[in-house]
């Protein structure tokens, strides 16, 4: 299926001015990039799957009894603990994320287990899984030099690889570098308003991550923007497609996809004018497995996919919704919607300050409010006004 194309007619090679008092700021890319050390930053897709890829490969996963799993404290190093699974023919080194895992799975705490001299947390460890009321446990082993324990969960724990979610991914997007339409996000430049789409990636600029314990993507099509109104001043209103997703084949956080449109990426990978946020999360359940490949690998492709027609359309019809002529309107209109009185002026405010008019249509209205949602620094606070300016937009689309 090809992608109907309704793009803004601006000249890409040269970068684009973007508006970034409008929309949401979203700073997940942002947190990934900060925490990531270069072993964990790829350059391309081909490379991360590769790894991913042979990571499994080298790995299985099986169900064994907890009770025949023997604790050993090692005889070259007194402070570090080693497993004998059954039919293992040779110890089992813990990660510290495993050891973290099987420790749950037993009821013993991790982190008082973890200041105890090794025999002595061996015993206590022994002793939970001698003691394990559900009796069997799942274990996922790699070996690379040495038998590895990556990670221990439930015998009913739905693995899904990080490789299947890095492939699916290919399918849409090739390498990540350009060779389609989706690729690793361009730069804004903050002293010109002007957002560059072709910037060469780097250990510094990419967004392709990996960790023993993850992986995370954040992809989007910067080279084709995609006008959605005008501005104040006349100038396009720009927008550009964009996910991102994420997986824990060793049970440390769930899958998941992101999918948005939005006006800029700046140098330390936050979103800014991030509008139409869909989310899709699946736990590794049993089922998990199936649900990837019938609702989350799907999504995905359909949103690559898709016409942009009905963002657009949705906008249009949010800035040609007028629902305020007067003062009293404008502030009964937000009252309603749960804002207190102070809320109400400030987002009123926002809108004079930022359009040079108080706010007439549902549009100014989301604009304001998920502009004084940014202000707020508690998340609970910050993430309930955006949702209800995604509500007020969703009803008129």
């Amino acid at each position: 299926m090809t992608m109907q194309v309704l793009e803004a007619n601006v000249d890409v090679n040269a970068g684009y001015k973007v508006d970034l008092d409008r929309g949401e700021k979203v700073g997940r890319v942002s947190s990934e990039w900060f925490s990531r050390p270069d072993d964990e930053r790829y350059l391309s897709l081909d490379t991360l799957a590769e790894a991913v890829r042979t990571r499994a490969e080298h790995s299985r996963s099986r169900v064994v009894e907890s009770a025949a799993i023997q604790v050993e404290a090692s005889r070259d190093n007194p402070e570090r603990l080693s497993l004998m699974l059954p039919g293992a023919n040779a110890p089992t080194a813990p990660t510290h994320w495993s050891f973290g895992q099987l420790a749950s799975q037993v009821g013993a705490p991790a982190a008082y287990l973890r200041q105890l001299p090794a025999a002595l947390a061996g015993i206590n460890l022994q002793y939970g899984l001698a003691t394990h009321r559900a009796e069997q446990i799942k274990t996922y082993e790699t070996e690379s030099g040495r038998v590895e324990l990556r990670a221990v969960t439930g015998p009913d724990y739905g693995r899904i690889y990080d490789y299947e979610l890095v492939e699916a991914v290919q399918r849409i997007a090739g390498n990540g570098t350009g060779d389609t339409r989706w690729k690793v996000p361009g730069i804004l430049d903050w002293s010109t308003g002007i957002y560059n789409p072709h910037v060469d990636i780097t250990k510094d600029t990419t967004t392709l991550y990996a960790s023993d314990r993850d992986v995370f993507l954040f992809l989007v099509d910067d080279r084709n923007p995609i006008e959605a109104g005008r501005l104040p001043d006349g100038s396009p209103d720009l927008f550009f497609r964009g996910f991102y997703c994420w997986n824990s084949e060793v049970g440390a956080k769930t899958l998941g996809i992101a999918s948005f449109y939005l006006r800029a990426v700046c140098q330390n990978r936050n979103l800014w004018g991030v509008e139409d946020f869909q989310e899709i999360k699946i736990r590794h359940s049993k089922y998990a497995a199936s649900r990837f490949a019938h609702e989350a690998a799907p999504a995905l492709r359909n949103f690559a996919n898709s016409s942009p027609a009905p963002f657009i359309n949705g906008i249009k019809a949010a800035r040609e919704r007028i629902v305020a002529s007067s003062d009293e309107d404008r502030t009964d209109f937000l009252r309603k919607r749960g804002f207190s009185k102070a809320e109400t002026g400030k987002i009123i405010d926002i809108v004079l300050d930022e359009e040079g008019r108080p706010p007439e249509s549902v549009f100014d209205f989301v604009q304001g409010i998920t502009a004084l949602a940014r202000t707020k620094t508690h998340q609970d606070v910050r993430l309930d006004m955006e949702g209800r300016a995604k509500k007020l937009l969703d009803r008129i689309a």
